[in-house]
């Protein structure tokens, strides 16, 4: 039996996908697109064309497969409802199985806080506030074993959040120079994307279910030190420009920002210790100096 898999074209779930196949595993994933589906047929996946929307084929592949890991976003004002309408439909065919369920939270859920773990209390901001009643309720399914995954800002191959950094704008000075998030005295907890795909991997196999992990590599840079390591990187030799929180809030809209504005700091010890999760990318400032982000 596969893998059920859903964003296998996303950044988190093309990551999921990679692992899978390093291990051999068979994965059906529901991809929106031919297009996608070529892609992910490329990497030895069966590809579903389909919606998470569809609530009969959510389930019918749910019910064939000997698992499910749900990377995949709604990305817009529906994101409850239509999360909430793929749970039910997903435990229509895992209820009373047995079979792993592993569920894509976030770290945002949490809130501001210097030494972040699974059993802090949740205070999201409004763009992720929808997402607790459903965790709530996956944690109470009967007969499936559910793990939510929080991941950190996740980095890796010169795309995620970070990505914000090198792509501009520059500002309109004769020095050009990274615009940061605030004043960027903000920390954010971070992950290697392959590092968060292993992790996925491990929560399907390994995990007792009832459980949430947050996957954070333990490094915690502030803003201004990714802004400055971007800076590096594009040869702008450490130039940064603080942003005022009115300036962020135009640029990238109030919700988003009050994301991005949370001070947060994790190690994520709890997956090392329950799952022998052990994170061995490169770091984020690293990787923004002289790996993956440099054009």
């Amino acid at each position: 039996m596969s893998i059920f898999l859903t964003g296998a074209t996303g950044y988190i779930g093309s990551a999921v996908l990679r692992q899978l196949r390093l291990q051999g595993r068979d994965v059906t994933a529901l991809v929106r697109t031919a297009e996608n589906a070529r892609r992910v047929e490329a990497l030895g996946a069966v590809a579903v064309i389909g919606d998470i929307t569809d609530t009969h084929t959510v389930s019918a592949l749910a019910l064939a497969s000997s698992g499910v890991i749900h990377t995949a976003s709604p990305g817009d004002t529906t994101s409850r409802e239509v999360d909430a309408a793929f749970v039910t439909a997903v435990f229509a065919g895992l209820e009373g199985s047995d079979k792993p369920y592993v569920h894509t939270g976030g770290i945002w859920s949490y809130g501001s806080g210097a030494s972040i773990t699974e059993h802090s209390p949740l205070n999201p901001p409004e763009l992720v506030a929808w997402r607790s009643a459903i965790e709530e309720r996956i944690h109470r399914a009967h007969g499936v074993k559910t793990t939510v995954i929080a991941p950190g800002v996740a980095f890796g191959y010169g795309a995620g959040i970070p990505s914000m950094f090198t792509s501009g704008p520059y500002g309109t000075a004769e020095t050009p120079a990274v615009q940061l998030i605030g004043d960027g005295s903000q920390h954010w907890t971070t992950v290697f994307v392959d590092d968060l795909g292993e992790l996925y991997v491990l929560a399907f196999d390994l995990a007792d279910g009832g459980t949430t992990y947050v996957a954070a590599s333990g490094e915690n840079p502030t803003v201004r030190e990714i802004g400055i390591a971007a800076a590096d990187g594009l040869g702008f030799t450490g130039a940064v420009r603080e942003n005022t929180i009115e300036e962020t809030y135009a640029r990238l809209g109030k919700p988003f920002a009050d994301a991005l504005l949370l001070d947060q700091q994790a190690i994520g010890s709890a997956a090392r210790i329950d799952l022998g999760w052990e994170p061995n990318g490169p770091s984020l400032l690293d990787d923004l100096r002289t790996g993956s982000y440099l054009k």
